[in-house]
Order: C-alpha cells, then sequence, then structure tokens
C-alpha cells in the first residue's frame, strides 16, 4: 500500500523534523482537522462496496474500454446502446471508457466515428455487459477538434489529462496544478509561492525549464520558456495566468518525439488547451481556506448558433504561512470565441492578461532552522519577491476537407512586465548593504504555427504525413540591478571602501529569432498491428544583444540544430492486449542571448537524445506501460542571470525506467499510479566521476478518483521524492524527499450547487519544496559557509467552497 511508511523511514523523518521550529500558530489549530481527512480517505476506499446496490435492479450498467489494434486507448468515439426501449448513447473519455444505464435485455451496441471502421457488438440479456474490450479499426488516427495544434492522441508516448481534475478541484497556487501531472514530474515552489517553479525530471534539475533540454511548457499554441530573460533559465510567471477551470485537457509528451514541438522540448512538453466555451451559461466559485486564502471565479458562457465563447475572471489571496506574509494577488481575465464559418472550417480569438504581486520570505539556511534560529517559515531579507504583468492575444484557424485532411493556423502576440527582488547570500558580496538584487525583464513576444496533416488509404495501408512550421520571436529588456528596500540604486551609495566592487550591474535589449520546419511520416501495416514513424526537423535561431553597460559584449550570432525522429510499435498478439514500442527523438534547448554573443565560439543551442523502449497494455480494467529510457546531453553554457557570469556545463548521461498503472475498481472509483526510477545520472568524460546533481532520482505518486456517486466526486493523491544529492562529487551533501497526500471531496448539494473541500498536506509533513547548496553569510560579521538553503513547503491547509452554475446548455 503506498500509503504504508517504513520503522526506518519514519525514525529518520522524525529525526529531522525534531531540529524544525513550530512555524505558524494556524498549525495547532489545523490538528483538529486530522480525524475529519482519515473520514474523508475511509469514505473513499469503501465507496467501492458502498456503489455496488446501484447497479443491480431493472436496469444494467454496460460499460468497458475501447482500443485500436495496437491496443491504445481510443478516446472520442460514439457509441450507441440499442435496447427494447430506444438508444442510449455516449462517447468514450480520454482513456477510451464508456459506461451507459440501459434496460435490461439484449442490448446492441454501435462504435462509430470519425476515422473509425464501424463496430457493432451483440449482447445477449444473460451476458456481462461490464468491463467490455472493444477492439475499433482506425482507418485514420483521431483528429482532435480542437483549433489548437496537437500531436497524435493515439501515440502511446502521450498521456493525457482531461478537464475533470482542474473542473471539480480547489486550485490557488500554480504548483498545485504541476502536481496533478505526475508523469515523473517533480516541480517546487521557489522563493516562497509566487515565483517561477523549479522544474526537475528524469534525474535533471532543469530549473524553470530551461536546462538540461528543458521541459517545453505551451498554453494554446504559445510557448511559455524563454531561454533569454531576466530570471533564469525558463519560463517566468505567465503561466499565473492560467485559470484552472478553463483548462480542457493537458497532453504530456515524455521526450522529444514529436516533429511540431522543437525549442526546450528535450525532456517532454506539456501542452495546456483552454476550452472554447463552457456548459452552463453563468459559472460561479468562491473558496476561503488557511492562512487568509481567498478565491473567486466568474464566468459567462452565452449559447450562441454555431459558435461557442465564454469570458471569466480569476481573483486569488493568500498570506502563506510565512512569518514574513505572502501577501500574494493575482487576478486573471481570460476570453475566447470561436466562429464555425462553416460545417468544415472555424476561426478563434482568445485573449488571457493577468496580474501577480507577492512578498517571499526566499530559501532560508536549514543550519540556523535546525539550530532553532530559524523559523521554518521564517525570513532574513523583508524586502523579496516580485510582480508579473502579461497579456497574450492568438487568433486561430481551423479547415478540414472532405476527406480528413486537416490544416491549422494561428498567430499571436504577447505583451508581459517581470520585476523579482532576491537575496541568495544575504551579505556574502556586499556587508555593507546586503546583496539583494532587481532583475527586471520587459518583453514582446510574437509567433505563428501551421501544420497541414494528410490522411492516405492505399491497398490497406494507412498513412498519416504531417508537416508544418513555427515561427518565434521575442525582444526583450532584461537587467540586473543591485537593489537595497526594492530600491536599484544600491550601486551608487558611498561605501567604506569605495573602490571595492560590490556588486553585478546589467542592461540589455536582446532579440532572439527562432524559425523551425518538420515533416513526419506515420504508416499503419499488418492491418495496423505495426506502426511505423519517421520524422525531421530543422531550427534556425538568430540571437543579437545590444548592452547598455559594456558596448564590447554587444553583437549577432546564429545556429541551426537537425533534429531526427523515429518511433516503432507492435501488437503481435490478437488475444492478448500486449504492444511493444520504441521512441527516439532528439531535442534541442537555445541558450540565453547573452552568453552566445560574449561566448560565440561556446555551444548555442544544445542537443538531448531521448532513447526509450517499453510495453503497454490495456486490458478492460487495467491499463499499464512499462518502459526503459536513456538521455544523452551534450556540452552546454549557461548564463546565470543572478550574477551575469556564464557556467559551462559538460555533457550527461541519464537511464532508468517507468511503470504507470491504472485500474478501474468500480463504476465510480478508479486508482492510478507511477513510478520513474533514475538509476544514474553523471557527467560523461570527468574524472573523478562527477554526478548529475539537485534532483531526486525517485519520484513516484499514486491516486484514487471517485466520480458520479450519489453526487460525490473527489480524489485521495500521494506523491513522492526520493532524497537526492546536492553536490556533484560529496553525496553526503543531500536534499531530503518528501510524502505528501492530498485530498479532495465535492458534493452536488442541489441541480446547480456543488459544496467542495479540499486538504493540502493531510498529515502535516514537514518538507521542503526547493533545496540547494551554496555559500551565504547571514550578517555582515559572520564567517561565510557553504551549506544548504530550502523553501519551505506548505503545512496543512484547508480550502472550502461553494460553486454555482446555471443555465444549462
Amino acid at each position: 500500500m503506498v500509503l504504508t511508511f517504513s520503522k526506518k523511514f519514519r525514525e529518520r523523518h522524525h529525526l529531522v523534523e525534531s531540529g524544525l521550529a513550530s512555524g505558524s500558530s494556524s498549525r495547532s489549530a489545523s490538528r483538529l482537522i486530522l480525524p475529519a481527512g482519515i473520514a474523508l480517505l475511509v469514505l473513499l476506499l469503501g465507496l467501492r462496496v458502498a456503489a455496488a446496490p446501484q447497479e443491480r435492479g431493472a436496469w444494467r450498467i454496460v460499460s468497458g474500454t475501447v482500443t485500436s489494434q495496437r491496443n491504445e486507448l481510443v478516446p472520442g468515439v460514439a457509441v450507441t446502446a440499442r435496447t427494447s426501449l430506444g438508444e442510449q448513447r455516449a462517447m468514450s473519455d480520454a482513456e477510451g471508457r464508456f459506461r451507459l444505464q440501459v434496460p435490461s435485455g439484449p442490448i446492441t451496441l454501435a462504435f462509430e466515428g470519425k476515422g473509425i471502421k464501424r463496430t457493432v457488438r451483440e449482447i445477449g440479456a444473460d451476458e456481462r455487459a461490464d468491463d467490455l474490450r472493444i477492439t475499433v479499426e482506425l482507418l485514420a488516427p483521431p483528429i482532435h477538434e480542437s483549433v489548437v495544434i496537437v500531436a497524435s492522441i493515439t501515440d502511446p508516448s502521450i498521456e493525457r489529462r482531461n478537464d475533470a481534475i482542474y473542473r471539480e478541484g480547489l486550485f490557488l497556487r500554480d504548483d498545485q496544478l504541476f502536481h496533478t501531472l505526475d508523469a515523473g514530474i517533480n516541480a517546487g515552489q521557489h522563493e516562497g509561492g509566487g515565483k517561477s517553479l523549479e522544474i526537475r525530471r528524469f534525474g535533471f534539475n532543469l530549473d524553470h525549464g530551461g536546462l538540461f533540454g528543458g521541459l517545453k511548457v505551451l498554453v494554446d499554441d504559445v510557448q511559455q520558456n524563454q531561454a533569454t530573460q531576466g530570471h533564469g533559465q525558463g519560463y517566468l510567471g505567465a503561466l499565473k495566468s492560467l485559470t484552472p477551470e478553463l483548462i480542457a485537457d493537458v497532453d504530456i509528451l515524455n521526450g522529444p518525439f514529436a516533429a511540431e514541438y522543437g525549442d526546450f522540448s528535450g525532456l517532454g512538453v506539456v501542452h495546456i488547451r483552454t476550452k472554447e466555451s463552457l456548459p452552463n451559461v453563468l459559472s460561479a466559485r468562491v473558496q476561503v481556506g488557511s492562512f487568509d486564502a481567498f478565491r473567486s471565479f466568474l464566468a459567462y458562457s452565452p449559447q450562441l448558433a454555431r459558435a461557442r465563447a465564454f469570458v471569466a475572471y480569476e481573483a486569488s489571496r493568500t498570506d502563506g504561512p510565512f512569518l514574513n506574509p505572502l501577501r500574494y494577488h493575482r487576478d486573471n481575465v481570460t476570453g475566447n470565441y470561436t466562429r464555425e464559418l462553416d460545417a468544415r472550417s472555424s476561426v478563434s480569438v482568445k485573449l488571457n492578461a493577468g496580474r501577480n504581486s507577492f512578498f517571499s520570505s526566499g530559501q532560508i539556511p536549514l543550519d540556523l532552522v535546525f539550530a532553532g534560529e530559524l523559523d521554518r517559515f521564517g525570513f532574513i531579507d523583508p524586502d523579496n519577491g516580485g510582480k508579473v504583468e502579461a497579456g497574450t492575444i492568438g487568433v486561430y484557424y481551423r479547415r478540414e476537407n472532405a476527406r480528413g485532411d486537416l490544416l491549422k493556423v494561428d498567430g499571436f502576440i504577447t505583451r508581459s512586465l517581470f520585476d523579482l527582488w532576491s537575496n541568495f547570500t544575504f551579505f556574502l558580496v556586499d556587508p555593507e548593504y546586503g546583496d539583494e538584487i532587481q532583475q527586471h525583464d520587459s518583453r514582446l513576444q510574437q509567433g505563428a504555427n501551421l501544420q497541414y496533416v494528410r490522411l492516405d488509404r492505399i491497398s490497406g495501408v494507412t498513412g498519416v504525413l504531417t508537416v508544418g512550421g513555427n515561427f518565434n520571436a521575442f525582444q526583450t529588456n532584461v537587467g540586473l540591478y543591485p537593489s537595497i528596500g526594492r530600491d536599484p540604486v544600491r550601486a551608487f551609495l558611498p561605501r567604506i571602501l569605495p573602490d571595492e566592487e560590490c556588486c553585478p550591474l546589467t542592461s540589455a535589449h536582446a532579440r532572439v529569432t527562432n524559425v523551425g520546419w518538420y515533416a513526419q511520416q506515420a504508416l499503419d501495416l499488418l492491418g495496423g498491428r505495426l506502426h511505423l514513424v519517421g520524422g525531421a526537423r530543422y531550427d534556425l535561431f538568430r540571437f543579437a544583444v545590444d548592452d547598455k553597460i559594456a558596448p564590447e559584449l554587444s553583437g549577432a550570432e546564429s545556429a541551426g540544430r537537425f533534429q531526427p525522429k523515429a518511433a516503432v510499435s507492435y501488437a503481435p498478439f490478437d488475444s492478448v492486449p500486449l504492444t511493444f514500442h520504441f521512441n527516439y527523438g532528439r531535442g534541442i534547448s537555445s541558450q540565453d542571448a547573452r552568453g552566445v554573443v560574449q561566448h560565440p565560439n561556446g555551444p548555442k543551442v544544445a542537443t538531448t537524445d531521448f532513447y526509450q523502449v517499453g510495453t503497454s497494455h490495456n486490458y478492460k480494467r487495467l491499463s499499464m506501460t512499462t518502459d526503459l529510457f536513456l538521455i544523452d546531453t551534450s556540452n552546454q553554457q549557461v548564463y546565470v542571470p543572478d550574477d551575469g557570469s556564464t557556467e559551462f556545463v559538460g555533457p550527461s548521461r541519464a537511464y532508468g525506467y517507468e511503470v504507470k498503472l491504472s485500474v478501474r475498481l468500480s463504476s465510480y472509483l478508479s486508482f492510478n499510479g507511477g513510478l520513474t526510477q533514475v538509476m544514474n545520472a553523471f557527467f560523461r568524460g570527468t574524472n573523478p566521476r562527477e554526478y548529475v546533481d539537485r534532483a531526486p532520482h525517485t519520484v513516484a505518486n499514486a491516486g484514487f478518483t471517485l466520480s458520479g456517486w450519489r453526487g460525490f466526486a473527489g480524489s485521495l493523491r500521494y506523491r513522492h521524492a526520493g532524497s537526492y544529492r546536492l553536490d556533484p562529487l560529496d553525496a553526503g551533501i543531500r536534499a531530503a524527499g518528501l510524502d505528501i497526500v492530498d485530498v479532495y471531496v465535492s458534493k452536488r448539494l442541489l441541480s446547480r450547487l456543488d459544496l467542495n473541500f479540499a486538504i493540502d498536506n493531510l498529515f502535516d509533513k514537514r518538507y521542503y519544496e526547493t533545496q540547494n547548496f551554496f555559500v551565504s553569510r547571514v550578517h555582515p560579521a559572520d564567517v561565510p559557509r557553504a551549506r544548504i538553503h530550502a523553501t519551505p513547503g506548505y503545512p496543512r491547509s484547508v480550502m472550502i467552497g461553494l460553486t454555482f452554475r446555471l443555465g444549462e446548455k
């Protein structure tokens, strides 16, 4: 059982906790909620028994899973059940599952849809009708109906999260969204809650999604990653303008296997798509919770002829558990209008604008916490924090011809302002005024995407040709300013030693342009049991920098990279739901333009070669995938915006395995879990060997999900990250792991009203979201000391909400 911990682990964890201060007065009161949380746990685990009487009587349940010839789950299949009393209809969900309640007696089931050969199944009055396994013949891969460009939804290397968890859950912070992704992704708050998340995957620390190949994050085709920015490597605060209730689905690619994704896709892709309309004309939600948390959501989605639209507003506030209140404020506005031009084409306009501001407690020295000199939720510099303002508008066009070929074109423009105040080392560099810095990013981003999908079927062979291109351009004013009290004047203050260099000062106008082209051909042979894919992509970059402080560091450079792709999957047996698959892809990640121009002989674009071999199984209630992976990354140069320096990181290798499992325990209750285990991660060519650090080698998740039982919905979710090293040479310098359980329950009170209840960190574990090892000096007279600095995770916190819906469509 995933919630049972060993005695050794409990004893070790208790020793770590015993050195920590209590942190927040609200935690003693929160312990009263533990019995309620345990009761909720018992409720969820007992629902299978309670649900059984619902399936008896004059009615019977028809349920099952739709799979392809290669045992891939097929969503979006129309299911029609004909009985003596008429017809019932349903649609297979993102996991290929369907469920109908029909009168007892014989049933005729029909399965059909776009690109699917019609399949009919007869079920007698005395035959079992639940847990069916229906195999359909795909005449062409299912085409996603969204206007947004997506990868093939039957590809076994892609995982999908539907909107149920985002529609029903209670979210307050963007890290909570990332925790729902699982897929071996470990994300942590950085600097106390308002700053961009630190992402760790496959044994690599990606910073904010840009290092070691990167984890590409897109929202409606808009790239969130930027290598050249005011803070670090990856993405800024734009994800904080994403409203959970408006997420349609999320695709997670487990490597650089799809040709349509280029820069930052080395360790996979997270593609988030927002909805085009909402199921109700008016939707509203109000949440209150621990640490003065408040959130509201209001949306209007009119019912229109040949059009889909909504406009929504979200507001969030919280102080967090910190002694220096977080003062986190977030306001987002999102809208969409989709017009059907005719039966085969549509055009959409999407708008998103948001702002957020916060104070943070930073990463605090753990030796002071263990010594009782600093509270776990304490702080050293009260002025840390930041603010972000961003807006994006995009236009999307989709057209499908009579034979099923598909054309998608989109373009967008984004404007953002970002300021972050940090103090990592306190008084290490500047013992007179402190080491506070302001990082500034003023950005204009433009982009466009084009994709054409051609379907062919000749002599029983199905082929899909995908060609397209991407364009991204960034114009950014970036700077690093020594500050004090959030005022960027520290470099100009009078000093006891006026000739001593105290602090870095940078300011530049950077322009990065990226153009990419790709083509990918997929073939289905042997009646669909053998699937072959070959693809190629080429990206061209231009980096230009005008340095305002040091003009001699200005200049322009260019670089290009070729990226091959290949995949094979084979289902050898008709009677055994087993598929073998192999995937290979090369991904790329661009570097900061300032580092590229300053070091033109260094690597401008890093590459990641990702190999994966494994199996997939889809049988009635059970779905499982297993795979082995090997990842090779090239040399890369890393510009450090925190101090204006450049670091060179040598080539590395990581290998390991993954196991993912999903089981439907009953019509209402399901279980899912996953394990990503990195066996080793090291830098090649080092002697003595240096190991990749700052990322866990073991990441696991498990959860029970309840839906549709007597008005109840809910989930019990567990996530684990193992202890990991923080130094490439010294394995004894380690970060502590984490084991966290979250629970959520929703109850339909009235047809238009739901009650929502959530507990994060149910068992009130003391843990740290982010941990790093470096030198700092807390007081001017102290001796500098190398130590672990960390950002604490939230203690047990409770959220309760009411959801209103009016005007069901």
